[in-house]
C-alpha cells in the first residue's frame, strides 16, 4: 500500500513538472501604464494566447518603460532577449525603413482613414517587411492622432510654436516635419520625458490624448493644443526566436491574438479620446480645440518636397487616396 502511495506521488510530481515545463511565460514590455490603451491591447492580446494555447504561453508584464526606451526594447525583441513589445511606430523606421512613410505630419484625414490604410494591403506589405530584419510584427495596434503640449503659450498657428524646444521620438520623418513650423525638435527617449518637462528641459512634447493622460503631462504641462498632425500607429513585435518555436498552430493564435488586442487598443483609444479632453481640462490644461491645420499644412510644403524624393510622390498619393 505504501508502495502504490509512494508511485502515485511520484506520478504528480512528474506530471506537475511537466505541466511546469510546458508553459512559457512570455515578456511583453510597453512604454505606459497597464491601465493605458497600450496596457488594455497588451493585456487581451496575452489574454486571448492563453486561451488559445490551454495555458501553455502566458505574459509577465513589463508597463511604463520597465525594460526600457521603445528603441531598446525593439533592439531586445530583435535580438531575443525580450519576446514582444507594443511600441509606436516612433524609432521602428530605425529598424524597417518601409515604416517611416506612415510618420508623415497630415497624411491621414482621420481615424477611419488610418485605420483603413493599416488594415489594408499597403499596411499588411509593410508588415511583410520585417522578418528579413530579424523582427515578427504579429500586427498593427494604435497610439492615436498626436497633439502638442508645452508650458509657455497657446498654439494657434505654425509661428505660434516657433522657438519652442519640443520633445521629438527619434525619428528624422517628424523632426524634418516639425522643423517646418519653427520648432526646436529635441529627440528624447520616452522614459527621460516627464522629469525634461519638469525641469524646463524642454518646453513641450507631442502626443495622443491616451499618451497625455496615462502619463499625467497635465502636471507639467499647462497648453494642449489639439493640432492632430501625425496619425502614429502602434505595432506588436514578438521575436523571431519566440516565434520559431512555436507550432503552426501555435503561430495562427498569436496572429488572430494580435488582431483582437489591436482592436481593443483601439476601442480605448477611442474612450481616451471622447473623455479624456475634458478630463485634461479638469487637471488644469488650457486646451485649444480650433488650430489653423490650414496654415500647418503650408507650412509643410517644403518638407512634402523631401518626403516625395524619399518615399516616392505615387506611395503618398496611394496612402492618400484610400477610402
Amino acid at each position: 500500500m505504501k508502495f502504490t502511495h509512494s508511485f502515485a506521488a511520484l506520478a504528480i510530481a512528474m506530471l506537475a513538472a511537466g505541466a511546469a515545463q510546458a508553459q512559457t511565460v512570455l515578456k511583453i514590455g510597453y512604454a505606459t501604464t497597464k491601465e493605458s490603451h497600450y496596457g488594455v491591447g497588451s493585456t487581451v492580446f496575452c489574454d486571448e494566447v492563453e486561451k488559445g494555447t490551454q495555458g501553455r504561453y502566458k505574459c509577465q508584464h513589463f508597463p511604463s518603460s520597465a525594460l526600457g526606451g521603445e528603441r531598446e526594447q525593439i533592439e531586445a525583441v530583435q535580438l531575443g532577449t525580450q519576446d514582444l513589445v507594443n511600441t509606436s511606430t516612433g524609432p521602428v523606421g530605425n529598424f524597417v525603413p518601409e515604416v517611416k512613410i506612415v510618420d508623415i505630419p497630415f497624411l491621414f484625414r482621420d481615424y477611419d482613414h488610418a485605420r483603413k490604410v493599416m488594415d489594408g494591403p499597403i499596411g499588411q506589405d509593410i508588415l511583410a517587411k520585417f522578418p528579413s530584419k530579424g523582427i515578427i510584427a504579429l500586427g498593427w495596434t494604435e497610439n492615436g492622432f498626436r497633439h502638442m503640449t508645452n508650458s509657455k503659450r497657446d498654439i494657434v498657428k505654425p509661428s505660434d510654436a516657433a522657438g519652442l524646444k519640443m520633445r521629438t521620438m527619434e525619428n528624422k520623418v517628424h523632426m524634418d516635419g516639425y522643423k517646418t513650423f519653427g520648432i526646436l525638435p529635441t529627440p528624447m527617449a520616452f522614459p527621460e520625458l516627464f522629469g525634461a518637462l519638469q525641469q524646463g528641459t524642454v518646453d513641450g512634447q507631442e502626443n495622443p490624448i491616451p499618451v497625455i493622460l496615462s502619463s499625467k503631462f497635465s502636471q507639467v504641462q499647462k497648453h494642449l493644443s489639439l493640432t492632430g498632425h501625425v496619425y502614429s500607429p502602434a505595432l506588436l513585435l514578438l521575436s523571431p526566436k519566440t516565434w520559431n518555436k512555436l507550432s503552426d498552430a501555435d503561430k495562427k493564435v498569436f496572429t488572430a491574438a494580435a488582431k483582437k488586442g489591436g482592436e481593443a487598443q483601439r476601442k480605448k483609444v477611442n474612450e481616451d479620446e471622447a473623455n479624456g479632453i475634458a478630463q485634461l481640462e479638469k487637471d488644469g490644461m488650457k486646451v485649444v480645440r480650433k488650430v489653423d491645420g490650414n496654415a500647418f499644412r503650408e507650412a509643410l510644403k517644403p518638407a512634402y518636397v523631401s518626403y516625395a524624393k524619399e518615399f516616392g510622390a505615387d506611395n503618398i498619393r496611394k496612402i492618400q487616396d484610400v477610402r
